[in-house]
């Protein structure tokens, strides 16, 4: 079974999403967690991007995710800049901790990687069991639009000493039932014309209506949600192109 984020579509992600980067989202979480004094909580942290201003605004937040060399580069990341946050390998849906969190934030999509309903609804649940009571819960997420099967994108970028890796992705899978596709990243290395890494991954990614994400939210026991659009705090999404963030209280 093919996985992702292995070693080299982490160090694109690093290279594509540095950290500083922003799409709004940094300086939003910034902005919504600034009165926070407890602990919070970034699954699928990545490389750090958000993480990482989060802590150099003194936030007491822990990251965990799925990808080994995800967290590799993260720690790289956070020791350059003398930060030494809690960071460990675990999943959404069955990481198990003693500590409660003020607030648990899921950006930039990372939710959608769970393509499966169940693994989605169990990690919601996990979330819950992990927050304070009147703790916090942001997760964005985005539609799928412009689908087709076969279609395929390419991008390069360069890296150093005449270093270049190139992507190229393909729709392989569309599951209108159960909201998902596969697509599989073909990643590879060059170094002056000859290939010296290749890697090839499977990516999947769930879509959900933002009525039905909503109610989802309800089910496992979250309440006061605030839905809002393009990193613009309570603006109703309008578009399917619009980034779509939601916050929750969790109820106990």
């Amino acid at each position: 079974m093919l996985g992702y984020y292995n070693k080299l579509s982490s160090e694109v992600y690093d290279i594509d999403k540095y950290i500083g980067l922003s799409f709004g989202d940094v300086e939003f979480y910034s902005e919504r967690l600034a009165s926070f004094e407890g602990n919070i909580l970034e699954p699928g942290v990545g490389t750090g991007r958000i993480l990482i201003p989060l802590l150099e605004k003194g936030l007491n937040v822990d990251g965990f995710d799925g990808s080994s060399e995800m967290l590799n580069i993260c720690r790289t990341n956070c020791e350059s800049r003398g930060l030494q946050p809690k960071l460990f390998e675990g999943k959404m849906e069955s990481f198990s901790l003693d500590t409660e969190y003020e607030a648990i934030i899921v950006p930039t999509g990372t939710f959608l990687l769970l393509h499966k309903r169940e693994d989605s609804l169990s990690a919601l649940n996990n979330f819950h069991k992990h927050l304070s009571d009147g703790g916090k819960l942001i997760v964005d997420i985005f539609l799928q639009t412009d689908l087709a099967v076969g279609k395929v994108s390419t991008r390069t970028w360069d890296v150093r000493n005449e270093e270049v890796i190139t992507l190229e992705s393909k729709i392989v899978e569309i599951d209108f039932i159960n909201q998902y596709i596969i697509s599989h990243n073909r990643y590879e290395k060059w170094n002056h014309g000859q290939l010296t890494q290749s890697e090839l991954e499977r990516f999947p990614l769930r879509w959900y209506g933002v009525a039905e994400f909503k109610m989802i939210l309800e089910q496992a026991g979250f309440a006061d949600i605030v839905i809002s659009a393009d990193y613009k705090h309570g603006e109703y999404p309008t578009n399917s192109t619009q980034i779509i963030t939601f916050e929750a209280i969790a109820r106990k």
